[in-house]
């Protein structure tokens, strides 16, 4: 029997003071530590799962800047997160679709310093002809 190849993974420990059944990032030893998001994310608890959200506010308006679309994205997250009984910090997945790519700023400023894992993919134009950027997003709620 031959032994696995490969990194070897670890699961960084849950910060102090936040529930055990908080997310967990997963870096595999060996790895230069990502900016701004998660290699993976392990969690236990309730998956709450969104559509592609885009920047509408509650009267259906939606900005022309790409800042202040992603802005209003995140909160519309934030804003089913809430729904749900989950916050920002439940996050374990992000994929952005975008025709811009200004984001960290904007971000930190939502979300904090939370990172899950992402992925960014720039698109040439989305469904809503108007939307710069749409965003899926996971959480998991501890139970």
């Amino acid at each position: 029997m031959s032994t696995p190849k490969g990194p070897t993974l670890a699961v960084l420990p849950v910060a102090k003071g936040e529930a055990s059944g908080a997310a967990q990032i997963l870096q595999p030893n060996g790895w230069p530590a990502p900016k701004g998001y998660a290699n993976g994310m392990a969690a236990d608890g309730r998956i709450v799962v969104t559509g592609g959200v885009i920047g509408w506010d509650s009267q259906g308006y939606l900005p022309t800047s790409f800042v202040a679309q992603v802005r209003q994205t995140l909160s519309n997250i934030s804003a089913i997160l809430v729904e749900a009984g989950a916050r920002p910090e439940h996050l374990v997945r992000l994929t952005w679709y975008v025709v811009d790519k200004e984001l960290g700023q904007i971000y930190r400023e939502v979300f904090g310093t939370h990172y899950p894992a992402m992925a960014l993919v720039q698109v040439v134009r989305l469904v809503e002809k108007a939307a710069r950027v749409e965003i899926e997003a996971t959480a998991v709620v501890p139970r």
